[in-house]
Order: structure tokens, then C-alpha cells, then sequence
């Protein structure tokens, strides 16, 4: 393939609006000239454009965008993020992580499918769209984030404040993140589980090891703190949601040296937990484990992290069926609907208007050689077509 100019890329072509999207290294904070690309192809689509920039003591500043057209409802709202992860050694890739290559049909890069591939389809839909001279009984918005992959501070939550504030009111979502396993059209998120995060830090003293009596080793106290956040699940799930978990993820002293017993002892850690919790009761739950595991003898703390979020569900079926509807169309079959998975910016949108979650295959998001199938592209870039005809058809 050619080389990739700076020049607007066809509107109605979502490889196109992909390429050009992936020569832009938004590595979290970076914007690398992303949302500036996004920004000039929805006001050529007729849109007005605003990039509210949001800082935060401690964290990076963070270009984001929202962009609307229409002025009247139903006010459907596509969001997404132009950031993406580091892509780890480049000398393992394929091609360049930020060149935008296509070998044998498929499209490589950082970000191809999560998720700046999602983003290129929708916004080859909405220029099909303008191409055949349909106008949408209604208002269309981009809600663009550059801190999806980072730490979540600067981005969608505040965008969204931000919006709701100038009177901005929607009334359904889709998130294109990487959601289907296999295929376009295995599935759509209608929800997703909480996540919280925590740090359980023992503290003894610190002395000799060859004394270990003028000492108090915090590492075994420590180790039966965290054997009994583990040793009964949490729950076994429901038809709703996977059973929630928790994971530890990392157990450290800080300890450099062989003959010192150290001060403290931490054990980090995750949950993943559906809607038999909220984030005040698992607070309550771990509490009770950890005395009952620490007696009278261990001097704990309990840290637990921000940002955190509770599980949701959506039964909007306004959007939920029109969505399985318009990918029935597309794809042939009609898609599962899934909660599994890990957290995304739909934990934000929840709280202003039914969202969902339909993109691309997720298979390599993260990975070295991160891919997509053009073909793919063209698949979702239909779905998203007849999403937005079904759904402004029914919701006049």
C-alpha cells in the first residue's frame, strides 16, 4: 500500500479513516494528532466540534472532543477514545506500530482494533449516510476521550460532566470498544461487572534476621491476609453476570537486602464483581476476612483505590434490540447479549443514558502485531449504517 498522506481521507471509507487514525502515536496522554483528525472529519460531516481539554493535580492534562449535529431530539451518542496502550518492543512487530500498514487483507497497528478501528467505522457510517443524502431525524454525537487507557481521570467522566453541564442530554449510547470474541456479530455488552482495587499493608519491625526475636516479620502476617481474601469465592455467579473474582496481583517488602527482616509487607489486588455487590459491601466483606484472619496479633491496613466502578446492566430495548436487529441484518445472525469482560467508559455513560458496547474482535488488542481485517472494518461500518437508520426510525 502507499504511503499515508496528510490529506482529510475518504469519508465513507473505513480503512481509510483507520490508517490515517493509526499514523497518529496517541500513546496515553498523547494525543499525537488524533482527536485533531477526528475533529476535522465530523465538521466536515457537518458537525460542530469542541475540544475541552481537563487537568487534574497529580495526572496529565487531556485533549478530548465532543462533537454534535442537531439541535432537536432523540440524541444518540457514539463514544469511544483515540488513546492506546504503548506498543511494547517495536522490533517484534510485524510492520510499525504507527505506520498503518496493510499485508494480505489485514491492517496492523497499535490501536487497529482498540479502538481507533471502531471509531474509523462509525464515522465512515455517518459519511455513507451523508453520501446517499439521508438526514437523521434527530442529533448525533461524538464523545471522544484521550484517557481511556490511562487513568481515566481527565476523560469520559469529566467530558461527560462537562456536557450535561451545557444542557447536552442523550438518550442512548454505543461504545465501540473490541467487543465481539470471535466474529462481528457474536455479541453486544449490555453490561459489564465492577471493578475495585486494593492494597492490604501489614506492619511489623524491622531487625536482623540472625535476631529474629528483636524483630516482627510482617511477610507471614501478611501472606495470611491475603490466603484468606482468596480462600472462598465471593459468589458463583448468576444469569446475569460471571461469578466475580479476586485476583492478587502483586505481593511486595521493598526489600533489597538478604539480611534484614523488613517494616512492612503489602499485598495488592483486583476484583471483578457482578451485581450481588456494590463497592460498600465488598469494602465490608474484605474488612471482615482480614480481622478474622489478622486475630489480635497483626497490625493491617486497608487502602482501597480510585477510580472504582459498580457493575450495570442495560434492558434499555429500544437500543439493545435495534442493535441485535441492525447486526442480524448485516452478519446473518443475531448477536448474545454479554456482561463478561473487563471495565470500560460505559461505567460513566451509565449514569446519563442507556449505553452498550458493539466493535471489533478484541482477539488482539494489546498484543504485539495488534490487527484487524479490512474486511471487518467494511462489516462494522454496515452495522453501525443500519444501527442508525433503525434506531432514529423508531425513535421518532
Amino acid at each position: 500500500m502507499p504511503p499515508m498522506t496528510h490529506s482529510l481521507p475518504a469519508l465513507d471509507d473505513p480503512v481509510a479513516i483507520a490508517r490515517a487514525l493509526l499514523v497518529c502515536p496517541s500513546v496515553t496522554p498523547a494525543d499525537g494528532g488524533a482527536l485533531d483528525l477526528v475533529g476535522a472529519i465530523a465538521a466536515s460531516l457537518g458537525f460542530t466540534v469542541e475540544r475541552p481539554v481537563f487537568s487534574e493535580a497529580g495526572t496529565p492534562d487531556i485533549d478530548n472532543l465532543f462533537a454534535r449535529r442537531g439541535d432537536a431530539g432523540p440524541h444518540f451518542v457514539f463514544a469511544g477514545h483515540t488513546d492506546v496502550v504503548p506498543p511494547g518492543d517495536v522490533a517484534r512487530w510485524r510492520h510499525d506500530p504507527f505506520a498503518g500498514r496493510i499485508e494480505e487483507g489485514i491492517l496492523y497497528g497499535r490501536g487497529a482494533v482498540d479502538m481507533k478501528g471502531g471509531i474509523a467505522a462509525f464515522l465512515a457510517a455517518l459519511g455513507r449516510l451523508a453520501a446517499k443524502g439521508v438526514e437523521l431525524p434527530g442529533s448525533v454525537s461524538l464523545l471522544i476521550t484521550g484517557d481511556e487507557e490511562g487513568p481515566s481521570i481527565n476523560g469520559s467522566v469529566k467530558l461527560l460532566k462537562w456536557a450535561d453541564e451545557r444542557g447536552h442530554r442523550f438518550d442512548a449510547a454505543i461504545v465501540g470498544e473490541p467487543t465481539n470474541p470471535e466474529a462481528i456479530g457474536d455479541a453486544i455488552k449490555v453490561g459489564r461487572r465492577g471493578s475495585l482495587s486494593g492494597t492490604v499493608t501489614v506492619t511489623g519491625r524491622q531487625g536482623h534476621v540472625a535476631y529474629p526475636h528483636l524483630a516482627d516479620n510482617p511477610i507471614p502476617k501478611a501472606m495470611r491476609l491475603a490466603a484468606a481474601l482468596v480462600a472462598t469465592p465471593l459468589d458463583a455467579g448468576n444469569d446475569r453476570f460471571q461469578p466475580s473474582n479476586l485476583e492478587l496481583v502483586s505481593f511486595d517488602v521493598g526489600n533489597p537486602s538478604w539480611n534484614v527482616i523488613p517494616r512492612e509487607a503489602r499485598a495488592r489486588f483486583n476484583i471483578r464483581f457482578n451485581d450481588q455487590w456494590n463497592r460498600a459491601s465488598l469494602d465490608a466483606e474484605l474488612r471482615r476476612r482480614l480481622r478474622e484472619a489478622a486475630g489480635n496479633d497483626v497490625d493491617w491496613e486497608l487502602t482501597l483505590e480510585s477510580p472504582s466502578s459498580d457493575s450495570f446492566l442495560t434492558r434499555d430495548p429500544a437500543l439493545v434490540e435495534t442493535l441485535a436487529d441492525a447486526v442480524e441484518s448485516v452478519v446473518g445472525r443475531r448477536p448474545g447479549l454479554s456482561t463478561n469482560g473487563g471495565t470500560s467508559d460505559a461505567r460513566f455513560i451509565k449514569d446519563y443514558c442507556p449505553v452498550v458496547e458493539f466493535g471489533l474482535v478484541g482477539q488482539t488488542m494489546h498484543q504485539v502485531d495488534e490487527r484487524v481485517p479490512v474486511a471487518d472494518l467494511e462489516v462494522l461500518t454496515q452495522v453501525y449504517v443500519a444501527f442508525l437508520e433503525r434506531w432514529f426510525g423508531s425513535a421518532r
